[in-house]
């Protein structure tokens, strides 16, 4: 790429559009108008619905996500297959030269950093919650089987945990890819507003800035805000579920409401202090945690299972990639709409948040370097996570100890601290393990604040620090509100509206694709 690459494809975008261009001044936020207006009101009509009436926003939402899971299960399988295959492409095409930012671009962070900050964004949470009990889900047949094998045999061990990565693997972190390239690239080589709306300019043009890319952006708030809240209310019960099971703390609405104060607190701290103050520092503590809790596992487990489960899961998943990504004959209903593409949905629905944080921390980096790291870095330290705590948990299921082989999944929740009560040193490793959950959902708190800031305020990045507050506090607040109001049955019902999202977000996702390859091809005249 010649000097002066990123100037002169900017040129190629001329636009008088500038990020808060059609912001007002309100209360001390500035925040973008209508955006943000049409946002809040959305959301809190949702949410007093879901509080108000619970058992009826459960119905009709829950009849919209299996709706759109149902109906269109070929749609959520074929896109996914080509978000993976697109972002392959990238790595080898020439355009994955392309520095973001231009030639003379310098990355922000470290490379170990960068990794800390946009997995602990990505999924870090997830990977607490199911990398016990979804392994064992599958392998016992607790709901549904992968392609139907029988459950509880050896064959049924190498599916359930090549289905695990599966669900973990190359499609979620290429879905995020795409959404963090687009608006990377955008902003940082065409010199547009670090929103959702960006991407789509080389297609629509000026009309990104209208009715079409508010849609874009009220759309991919909603998504955002739902997540955080529901993740953050369900978050709170699984905390909650190991305070209770390791210090017998009672498993209460009172408990789980000081626990999301707690997250809700901290995670205004780290907001206030910024990117470099807040959340980097909060992403690197959490990786270390991570890392310590991991090697425990390894060491005080059977650690001979564990690493013959990083050969079963490897074999597993390359084995059986193409039969679960395929749409067409599938007899495994329960396990194919039940998980994979509810998964599906649900990536595609945390697209925007953790795609425009990704992007946000990933100038200077080269297409094919950021593709390598975004994509294929996760999934080998996912499939390390998951052979660490899954096949210790399934050898433990294999070898008939503790209350996941005698009772199966009864709480999800539950699941992993189950499996620690057969380790040694069980309270040492529970309580490393309540720790990393806080943590985990304190960072998934502060950077979704800051993606919803930058989207609400028009792409701007330095907005009023109150507004990054406000949006934390706003968080914390649903996720009481819903917890009091209505319980896990609004909380499902305001899951099941984020993953109903998932739908026309999948359409937006598959026209992004086209979108960023136009935008990357304007660039390669630049690229030697």
């Amino acid at each position: 790429m010649s000097k002066g690459s990123s100037e002169k494809g900017r040129e190629e975008y001329d636009t008088s559009y500038k990020a808060g261009q059609d912001n007002v001044q309100f209360l001390g936020l500035d925040v973008h108008n209508p955006v943000f207006g049409i946002s809040a009101f959305i959301i809190f009509a949702f949410v007093i619905g879901s509080i108000a009436f619970p058992d009826n926003a459960k119905d009709v939402l829950m009849a919209a996500r299996g709706w759109s899971i149902n109906q269109f299960d070929w749609f959520f399988m074929v896109a996914g297959n080509i978000f993976v295959l697109f972002c392959l492409a990238l790595i080898v095409l020439p355009m994955g030269k392309i520095r973001l930012g231009g030639t003379e671009a310098k990355p922000e962070h470290s490379t170990l950093t960068w990794f800390c900050m946009l997995f602990a964004a990505g999924m870090g949470i997830g990977l607490m919650f199911w990398s016990v009990a979804e392994p064992v889900a599958y392998f016992t047949g607790w709901y549904g089987t992968p392609l139907n094998v029988v459950a509880n045999t050896p064959e049924a061990e190498s599916l359930a945990m090549g289905a695990t990565m599966f669900h973990w693997g190359l499609h979620p972190w290429a879905i995020y890819a795409i959404v963090a390239l687009s608006l990377a690239f955008f902003a940082y080589n065409k010199g547009l507003p670090l929103t959702i709306r960006s991407a789509f300019y080389p297609l629509f043009g000026e009309r990104v800035w209208g009715v079409l890319g508010h849609f874009v952006d009220i759309l991919a708030v909603i998504a955002t805000i739902f997540g955080l809240a529901t993740s953050l209310g369900f978050g709170a019960q699984q905390a909650t579920s190991g305070l209770n099971f390791l210090f017998d703390i009672p498993n209460t609405l009172t408990t789980q409401i000081i626990v999301i104060a707690v997250v809700t607190g901290v995670a205004i701290i780290s907001v206030a202090r910024g990117l470099d103050g807040g959340v980097k520092l909060l992403s690197n503590i959490n990786m270390i945690i991570a890392a310590l809790l991991a090697v425990f596992v390894l060491v005080v487990g059977h650690t001979g299972a564990i690493f013959g489960a990083m050969g079963t899961i490897f074999v597993g998943y390359l084995e059986n990639i193409i039969p679960l990504s395929n749409m067409v004959g599938r007899e495994d209903q329960t396990f194919y709409h039940g998980w994979t593409v509810f998964y599906w949905a649900w990536w595609i629905s945390w697209s925007p948040f953790v795609g425009m944080f990704i992007a946000r921390v990933s100038r200077g980096r080269t297409i094919r370097e950021f593709i390598t790291a975004v994509l294929l870095v996760p999934t080998l330290v996912s499939m390390v996570w998951m052979a660490i705590f899954g096949g210790s948990a399934i050898e433990q299921v294999q070898q008939g100890v503790g209350s996941l082989a005698e009772n199966g999944i009864t709480d999800a929740s539950l699941a992993m601290f189950q499996m620690f009560e057969h380790l040694p040193l069980t309270s040492i490793i529970s309580f490393i393990a309540i720790v990393l959950v806080l943590v985990f959902f304190v960072t998934s708190s502060d950077s979704g604040s800051l993606v919803i800031d930058g989207i609400t305020a028009g792409g701007k990045t330095d907005a009023p620090m109150s507004q990054r507050v406000f949006w934390a506090i706003l968080e914390g607040i649903i996720a009481v509100a819903l917890l009091v109001g209505g319980g896990s049955e609004a909380l499902t019902a305001i899951q099941a509206a984020a993953i109903t999202i998932g739908l026309p977000f999948t359409v937006l996702l598959l026209v992004m694709c086209v979108s960023l390859f136009k935008g990357l091809q304007s660039d390669l005249k630049f690229v030697r």
